[in-house]
């Protein structure tokens, strides 16, 4: 399903970042050990997204949905149970930058773009160099919510 919704990035970033398989099975098995992974089914799995707890923030890692079955508000379910079940803090999104179409539905979801993309990917990210230069961070400032006081 991942590599199916991969496609979209074929033309649209460079070929030596979109390799074939995009994610290979033995990479999303150690993917899944170290994410929380959400999934969407549909009588087959239409869509998937992953969060990260990395220091303070929760990190989007993976967010993908079958081509056909895009458009129908699988990946704002998603998104709004990630960010549900999220830790306080911000919550942080790196995507290839050629990927408006992912650029625009995190910001209309309330994120906004980063001009500091770059510190972020190298503080959070563990990716190459060729992918982080390409790349942008978005992000949802989350205030942290204050604990109620004490009844006395």
């Amino acid at each position: 399903m991942i590599n199916d919704a991969a496609e979209a990035y074929r033309g649209v970033i460079p070929d030596d970042c979109c390799p074939e398989p995009y994610m290979p099975a033995a990479e999303l098995a150690a993917e899944m050990r170290e994410m929380r992974f959400l999934g969407w089914n549909e009588g087959v799995l239409a869509g998937v997204m992953a969060s990260q707890r990395v220091g303070d923030a929760t990190l989007i890692r993976h967010a993908y949905v079958r081509p056909d079955r895009q458009d129908r508000g699988i990946g704002s379910a998603l998104l709004e149970r990630l960010l549900r079940d999220a830790a306080p803090g911000p919550v942080l999104v790196g995507t290839w930058a050629a990927a408006r179409w992912a650029i625009r539905f995190y910001e209309r979801r309330g994120f906004v773009l980063r001009a500091d993309g770059d510190a972020l990917l190298r503080r959070y990210w563990h990716i190459p160099d060729r992918q982080r230069k390409l790349s942008v961070v978005l992000a949802l400032e989350r205030a942290v919510p204050t604990p109620p006081a004490r009844e006395r």
